[in-house]
């Protein structure tokens, strides 16, 4: 004598009898958790990429003249007090200037950026910036390789003749607020402080140290009058990740609509199912069986179908970021962000709860039918 078939059982054989379409409503599904999911995980490697790129950008404050209020330079008074009222955050206040550089006989324009503290807004690639700049000169990646220049070469240049100490990084490693890759980095008397300084940079250890400062010099500086200009990059930053965020929600959304589609196709496949076997179900009902156990059997189907065709979609979407990091420069650290398990684990719930939606009304519908109507037609 076979047992009685378990809800469970009744759904998986109702399910197992039209293959091809289950299978068809399955891909549909499969197709929307992939889209959701490739799609917010792309728009995330993106975000992640980026601000892998910007690097520390934004724990930086710049702080220039206030052209509005008539100043043109920022005095070594002024520069006393933001480095007196950022105590600990490490500064750097710089002259600017444009000319020429010459080497073996080559030239190059070049931008002079006179400083006595270069490491608080430059890194080196070959040598090293010293704590106190009295001597040599630093020059750009850009200005070494057209000059042909290495560390412990001598330049000439319109502000005096140096010895090269370092080659700054590339701004395809670093962000700056000034341009490493056609600077001349050199002591500030071959510029000249008479004048004042055309800006400082203050460089904190994270984007709140960045903050404190900045709020530091506006309190302090601009106490009486705006006399300087304070411009955190960390709001850069912050537009860069909105428009990121932007970015992901409208990737996400387009795939919801592969999604929604797919639940379309599930309803229909539940309602397509339940006319099937409208007389079968009036039997069931006919010789006890209550209305919850056929919402229940219904209801499993449609977690059944939800649960396959998302499995295969997240499946799917594990191969494509696996693809991404074998076959891209994309880094790891990008590729397998936290963000892409989130958009994984989002998408698959989704892909279920569509389906379990799409399998309501059918399940209601066939519950309230009444037995002796079904039996009969």
């Amino acid at each position: 004598m076979n047992p009685k078939p378990t809800l469970v059982g009744m759904a998986v054989r109702n399910l197992t009898r039209s293959r091809f379409r289950s299978g068809l409503a399955c891909a549909g599904i499969a197709i929307g958790v992939f889209a959701i999911a490739a799609l917010g995980i792309f728009g995330n490697v993106l975000a992640v990429e980026a601000t892998s790129t910007i690097g520390e950008i934004g724990s930086e404050v710049v702080v220039t003249p206030n052209g509005e209020e008539g100043y043109t330079s920022i005095p070594e008074t002024v520069v006393d007090e933001i480095e007196r009222a950022t105590s600990g955050t490490p500064s750097a206040a710089i002259l600017t200037a444009s000319g020429l550089a010459a080497s073996r006989g080559e030239t190059a324009s070049v931008t002079f950026y006179g400083t006595e503290n270069p490491g608080a807004v430059f890194e080196a690639s070959e040598g090293s910036l010293p704590r106190v700049f009295r001597t040599g000169a630093a020059v750009g990646s850009e200005v070494a390789e057209r000059l042909s220049l290495r560390v412990g070469d001598r330049i000439e240049t319109e502000v005096g003749s140096y010895r090269i100490v370092a080659v700054l990084q590339g701004s395809e490693t670093q962000i700056s607020p000034v341009s490493p890759d056609e600077a001349v980095v050199v002591p500030e008397t071959a510029l000249g402080t008479g004048g004042g300084y055309d800006q400082v940079v203050l460089s904190g250890e994270s984007g709140g140290g960045a903050s404190e400062a900045a709020d530091a010099v506006r309190e302090t500086v601009n106490a009486r009058e705006n006399r300087v200009t304070v411009f955190e990059l960390s709001s850069v930053v912050e537009e860069i990740d909105d428009f990121f965020s932007l970015l992901s929600g409208f990737l996400i959304s387009l795939g919801a609509i592969s999604l929604i589609v797919a639940g379309v196709s599930i309803l229909n496949v539940m309602m397509m199912s339940v006319v099937e076997r409208r007389g079968e179900i009036g039997v069931m009902r006919a010789v006890g069986g209550q209305r919850g156990d056929v919402v229940r059997i219904i209801l499993i189907e449609a977690v059944a179908l939800g649960v396959v065709g998302s499995v295969f979609g997240v499946a799917l979407t594990s191969i494509a970021v696996a693809a991404l990091y074998y076959l891209t420069p994309v880094g790891a650290s990008a590729v397998f962000d936290p963000g892409t398990f989130f958009y994984l684990g989002t998408a698959f719930g989704v892909g279920v709860a569509v389906s379990v939606l799409s399998g309501i009304y059918p399940a209601w519908s066939a519950a309230n039918e009444d037995p002796v109507d079904a039996i009969r037609d």
